[in-house]
């Protein structure tokens, strides 16, 4: 085994709970080290005898520096975090508590889901309905599952509600599906069904989950569509109904009583829905504790920095497409992707503690996209 020296750099700003990633030469690191203290990490090999490696920066002040030692050999693995599948849902832990779950074959849910999803403080942050009913909460849009894709208009069909005739999304199978020191990792494949059953979309969706406190959970996801054999062009019509990340707060949440807050300083409904921003933030009140949600785009988004669909009575949602709801009829959003082309997408939710300010997301959203820089050797 060899080592390798990773100097980590903070850049101008301060660093906490930081996610970083480095591409090595080797198969994979056997140890991380800072000092005479092994931190964990978690790498894959790549082509050309090369591996990602990523690991979490706990705190690094603006402009200091940082020296790692990595040992190449059997990447580490081992952890906190743990898979339990089932076949219809994944639920995901941490030191044996819950995380969260991913139904990809609920009977009674026309897409996958994530539910339940905890806030720093063990409480439910989104909302049951209707696969869990909680008291006092708003028994609307049933197609609102917790956290959830969907679009409203693909080819003309409707993958956004659950009403008569909607369109349906199949997972097919999973790429990867583990658990190790850093983080978790959710990959699998899935096609966008018409209401006769006939493939439209195929899609590549990755959930990251990294191994941090909860004041600072992190999920990010990565959506890859291309359009199905023999679907030809796919056309993503212009309309409010929809949106690649979604998410429905519990109701305790809902704005005013909580608050919505996006990157360029819009609060609420008024302020927020159809402006177009780089992060919103939901949050509110849950079993007496202030708590949110962070929604980012990043920049290798299609359209980024995307619109967003955001409602006072719980829904946050990233719509690139509705131009023509979001600017009163002034543009038309619709696009089409021309076949065995691609179109990407990339999020974060952050989930934590406080409003948009104490949670400080806009740091955050740095972290992601503008993450410290290592530098190899």
């Amino acid at each position: 085994m060899s080592d390798l020296k990773l100097t980590v750099s903070a850049g101008i700003r301060d660093r906490s709970l930081c996610p970083v990633k480095a591409i090595l030469d080797g198969p994979g690191v056997a140890v991380l080290r800072l000092g005479e203290v092994s931190v964990p990490c978690q790498s894959i090999p790549l082509p050309d005898n090369h591996c990602e490696v990523r690991f979490i920066v706990d705190r690094l002040a603006a402009g200091q520096t940082r020296e790692y030692v990595a040992t190449l050999g059997e990447p580490a693995t081992g952890g906190n975090l743990a898979i339990q599948d089932d076949g219809a849902a994944v639920s995901l832990l941490q030191s044996g508590a819950l995380l969260g779950t991913y139904h990809v074959a609920d009977p009674n849910a026309a897409r996958p889901y994530w539910y339940p999803l905890f806030d720093p403080h063990g409480g439910r942050c989104t909302r049951g309905f209707p696969m869990d009913p909680q008291p006092g909460e708003r028994a609307d849009h049933k197609h609102h599952k917790s956290m959830w894709v969907a679009y409203g208009d693909v080819n003309g069909t409707d993958n956004w509600s659950e009403e008569p005739g909607h369109a349906t999304q199949q997972h097919e199978r999973w790429q990867a599906l583990l658990a190790g020191p850093v983080y978790a990792l959710l990959d699998h494949e899935l096609t966008w069904l018409d209401p006769a059953g006939d493939p439209v979309l195929l899609e590549r969706r990755q959930w990251r989950v990294y191994d941090l406190p909860a004041s600072s959970r992190i999920w990010d996801l990565e959506i890859i569509l291309i359009a199905a054999p023999g679907a030809g062009d796919v056309r993503f019509g212009d309309t409010k109904e929809g949106g690649l990340l979604s998410l429905r707060v519990t109701s305790s949440m809902d704005a005013p009583k909580g608050r919505i807050e996006n990157a360029i300083g819009g609060i609420n409904e008024d302020e927020t829905w159809g402006k177009r921003a780089q992060w919103c933030d939901y949050s509110g009140p849950v079993n007496g504790n202030w708590v949110g949600i962070a929604a980012f785009d990043h920049p290798s988004s299609f359209r980024y920095p995307t619109w967003w669909h955001v409602r006072n009575y719980g829904l946050m949602t990233a719509n690139c497409f509705g131009w023509s709801h979001f600017t009163n009829g002034a543009s038309d959003g619709t696009y089409v992707l021309p076949a065995g082309e691609l179109l990407h997408f990339a999020y974060r939710v952050y989930f934590h503690a406080g409003d948009a300010q104490q949670g400080q997301v806009a740091t955050k959203y740095h972290d992601y996209i503008h993450p410290p820089v290592v530098k190899v050797g």
